[in-house]
């Protein structure tokens, strides 16, 4: 029986948690309670969301929770950006995050377009 955990997007979400996790311990610590507290809520939400409509009996259901999980997404990229701008981050760390959360971004896009056919 296959189970959300089978499914590839929700694998490299967990994926882009850790990542998030590693770059947000660099912040300043000010930071501890902003931004850094944000990106990871952010990224936590997309593995979630993905799990808990997979969860769900109804297609209707589980791509109201992939568009929480695309939400999520889109938030945690603006938010790498404004971490970039403020130097929290460097670049390759930027493009090593935006390029794992672009492929998510798609991912998350042909999985719901997936669930009307």
């Amino acid at each position: 029986m296959q189970t959300y955990k089978d499914l590839i997007v929700w694998k490299k979400s967990i994926d882009f948690v850790l990542e998030i996790y590693k770059l947000t311990n660099s912040f300043p610590n000010e930071e501890k309670f902003g931004l850094s507290s944000q990106m990871r809520r952010a990224a936590v939400s997309i593995p979630s969301n993905i799990a808990e409509g997979y969860a769900r009996k109804s297609t209707k259901e589980n791509a109201q929770f992939l568009n929480i999980a695309f939400g999520s997404a889109t938030e945690v990229e603006t938010q790498i950006i404004i971490a970039k701008k403020l130097n929290f981050i460097n670049i390759e760390s930027y493009k090593i995050a935006d390029g794992l959360l672009n492929e998510i971004l798609k991912m998350l896009y042909k999985y719901r377009e997936s669930l009307y056919k």
